[in-house]
């Protein structure tokens, strides 16, 4: 396949320029990494591509042959695909009917032909290597990685279209386990050797140096730069991305701020997965919570809450102890922002300040029993400034937010009731490097203020980068406890499969 060329793309919205000049290259045989933050093009780039938006200046070429902008199925007739993070399976049909929702059904009489449609699939499914997943199987009985691996499969079924050879991935494994993610990056591997190529959109830094080719960033709807991976790396990348140093990303501890009187008390916590955990946390501390995936970091946070069910073991908050669930959590002084926050933590369809309000509606009342809109307003609008959240109006629905202004939504409720310990789960998950940035000097901002932090975490710089201390989970127990000051990357991850001194010892 010959290459696929934007040259000079602008797209403007009124006053708002989206994309200024852009021009692009992409390759069969290939990754191409495509980066930026929130508002520097990306989403549009991708909109033109797909033909939803006509370009107001450039074109777009394939082989020296222009394609006609704003064609849906022009774009779809050159070979490209779109794979994007929210999968819209069809309850009711199998894996092999959503796999032909964009191809004819093959017939026989007039009628469908079944086995001609299932062998489609399976042959579709084989060719990346998917066997074990059956056609004939309802599609929602299956996990978020494999729909995704269905729905790339489903672009290799003949319709009569140009083959597929070029997949827009935009943040494909937003919603995907670490082992979901690596079976996609074993079909694009598989991709990439059968003569496709990949424009991989992602704000996970370690999957883009670890897949791509080459790497575009965008900044502000203009072109920065197109380098080799190999010419460029993390610190480059995020400079070129936001003007900043990766260096400044991380802010460091006040001078004059130190832990202070023990806040919390966790002794023998049983819940779920987790076992015995017992810790002591301080005021304005930052303890992380580190392990391979499964090892509990997630359950000792949802334990720390009462969401998870204690079967044994106390949890002590300012000299109290809590024995209920989350609303006791709440009202006695903890917060907690959960991993998911589209499934977990928001009521996408409703207004910010709604959203902010919810845990703390018996203290935002009027008369205990009416809902006191206009200080729910107040209190959004306040904590919006302070988590820098960037919308039109606190009325605006967070399903129209980024991802970034999403989890400040979650970070503003839960300051609304002024906590004494804050519960983290993957607080930069699925979020840009400005709005990471942000969300950084948020957490030192409040930790060097006082507020007790325990941070679950998966990004090895940001636990390094922010914690004071660091809790080594294993198995579902607490193994061990670390000083974060001097610890590498590669010291760290090595204890999550080694085994203590003390254990060894023991």
């Amino acid at each position: 396949m010959p290459q696929l060329d934007l040259e000079t793309i602008s797209r403007r919205f009124g006053a708002v320029t989206a994309l200024d000049g852009v021009s692009l290259s992409l390759r069969p045989g290939e990754v191409h990494a495509l980066m930026g933050e929130n508002g520097a093009g990306k989403s549009t780039l991708i909109r033109v591509l797909a033909g939803l938006d006509r370009p107001d200046e450039g074109r777009i070429m394939l082989g020296g042959e222009e394609i006609p902008p704003g064609q849906p199925a022009a774009m779809r007739e050159a070979g490209l695909r779109f794979i994007h993070q929210e999968l819209h399976a069809v309850k009711g049909l199998s894996v092999a009917e959503n796999m032909h929702l964009d191809h004819p059904y093959p017939r026989r009489a007039g009628l469908v032909n079944w086995g001609a449609l299932n062998a489609a699939a399976s042959e579709a499914l084989a060719r990346l290597g998917l066997e074990t997943i059956d056609p004939r199987a309802p599609m929602t009985d299956l996990g978020p990685g494999d729909q995704m691996l269905v729905r790339i499969a489903s672009t290799l079924i003949a319709d009569g279209d140009r083959p597929a050879w070029l997949y827009v991935m935009d943040e494909p494994t937003a919603a995907l386990t670490s082992g979901e993610s690596e079976r996609l990056f074993t079909v694009i591997g598989q991709l990439i050797g059968q003569g496709g190529g990949v424009l991989y959109v992602s704000h996970r830094m370690p999957e883009v140096l670890r897949l791509a080719d080459r790497v575009t960033v965008l900044r502000d709807g203009r072109h920065v730069s197109t380098r080799p991976l190999s010419e460029t790396g993390e610190a480059r990348i995020i400079e070129e991305m936001t003007g900043r140093d990766l260096s400044a990303l991380f802010p460091p501890r006040r001078s004059d701020a130190t832990p202070g009187e023990v806040v919390l008390r966790v002794e023998q916590l049983s819940a779920g997965p987790l076992e015995e955990a017992t810790f002591e946390l301080r005021a304005g501390e930052v303890l992380g919570v580190a392990g391979i995936a499964g090892s509990g970091r997630g359950a000792l946070l949802r334990a720390l809450v009462g969401e998870q069910s204690r079967s044994d073991g106390t949890v002590t908050l300012d000299g109290r102890t809590l024995n209920g669930g989350p609303k006791q959590a709440w009202r006695g002084g903890m917060a907690y922002v959960p991993r998911e926050r589209r499934s977990e933590g928001l009521m996408l369809r409703r207004a910010i300040f709604e959203n902010v309000a919810l845990p703390h509606l018996s203290g935002l009342a009027r008369l205990r029993y009416f809902l006191d809109h206009r200080r729910q307003r107040r209190v959004a609008r306040d904590l919006g400034g302070q988590v820098q959240l960037k919308a039109a109006s606190i009325t605006q629905a967070c399903e129209e937010l980024s991802g970034g202004n999403q989890q400040k939504v979650l970070f503003a409720r839960a300051l609304a009731g002024a906590p004494k310990v804050l519960l983290l789960d993957e607080p930069t998950r699925g979020v840009d490097i400005g709005a990471r940035s942000e969300l950084y000097r948020l957490i030192r901002e409040l930790s060097d203020a006082g507020l007790a932090v325990v941070m679950a975490s998966s990004d090895l710089p940001e636990l390094l980068g922010l914690s004071d201390r660091i809790a080594i989970m294993r198995d579902g127990r607490l193994s061990e406890f670390v000083e974060a000051e001097g610890l590498t990357e590669a010291e760290l991850l090595s204890r999550f499969y080694h085994l203590s001194k003390e254990e060894q010892a023991a």
